[in-house]
């Protein structure tokens, strides 16, 4: 992984559950004797369909009587163990990633005990640490498309006539083009930060930062994105440009890794707890 020969995938998200939930997960892992026994079915494990992908990070329950949160572990299962086996590949919004959203069922996948991440019941504890710096790519990616939508925008506007003149020389055009700008710098700026206080304390001193940012770049990058197919018209939604294919990843990333409404809800309770300088009778 390291050098970069092969690649992974993290298994987490259930179809028979709300995955939203990490403790809602219920594929087994049992021990049996040096081995742990894996059953379950995860869909949506990005990048599983890359030949390069070898090893699966797979989270299950190993004690379901324990503390809700100490309940689950993580695993690694290699790509050719038997039992193992990829059913399909889901598109997102009807385009299939060139890596693959596929669906994974495991029945009686046997693994040596010694493929067990840290300890039984640190799962929840890993996913934590996993997801907080990966909803920063995520945010980042969401910037870069609707930095690449606003350029196509500008473009199009510019050598585009209608009604007698270029397209960016009409109000509209211009506050969307404005309006665009403004909203990329504000998620810039605001993944920035959160980025920084990660640097400087790890997720869990930006777990506030983290929940704005997941909500805010995808936001932005679907507003900036369906500005730009307004302007482009019917090619906006065709393959001629990258317009659609962003539309649908957008709008993907306001539910992967935790939907808005998850965050919303981590954010309410956060501020909730924040201490308050007025006083109230």
């Amino acid at each position: 992984l390291l050098d970069g020969t092969i690649r992974s995938a993290f298994a987490m998200t259930e179809p028979a559950v709300a995955s939203s939930d990490a403790t809602n997960v219920e594929t087994r892992i049992e021990r049996d004797g040096d081995d742990y026994v894996i059953n379950g079915r995860k869909w949506f494990i990005s990048g599983a369909a890359d030949p390069r992908c070898q090893i699966f990070i797979v989270m299950g329950k190993t004690d379901p009587e324990a503390e809700a949160h100490r309940q689950q572990s993580m695993i690694l299962v290699e790509r050719d163990t038997p039992g193992m086996v990829i059913e399909r590949h889901l598109p997102l919004f009807g385009y299939q990633d060139q890596h693959g959203h596929s669906e994974i069922s495991f029945t009686d996948v046997r693994v040596p005990a010694r493929h067990l991440l840290a300890h039984e019941g640190d799962g929840f504890t890993i996913a934590q640490a996993r997801l907080g710096p990966g909803r920063v790519h995520h945010a980042m990616r969401a910037i870069g498309m609707a930095e690449r939508a606003l350029e196509l925008l500008v473009d199009r506007a510019t050598h585009r006539v209608a009604f007698g003149q270029a397209l960016i020389e009409q109000a509209n055009v211009q506050d969307a083009i404005a309006q665009s700008r403004i909203e990329i710098e504000q998620a810039r700026l605001l993944v920035y930060r959160c980025a920084w206080l990660i640097d400087q304390g790890g997720a869990k001193n930006a777990r506030a930062e983290v929940a704005q940012i997941k909500i805010a770049a995808p936001a932005v990058a679907c507003a900036v994105i369906e500005r730009a197919i307004e302007v482009f018209g019917a090619a906006g939604v065709s393959d001629d440009t990258p317009l659609a294919y962003f539309s649908a990843w957008a709008r993907a990333l306001r539910i992967v890794d935790g939907p808005d409404a998850v965050h919303r809800r981590t954010l309410a309770r956060l501020e909730r707890r924040r201490p308050r300088r007025i006083v109230t009778t």
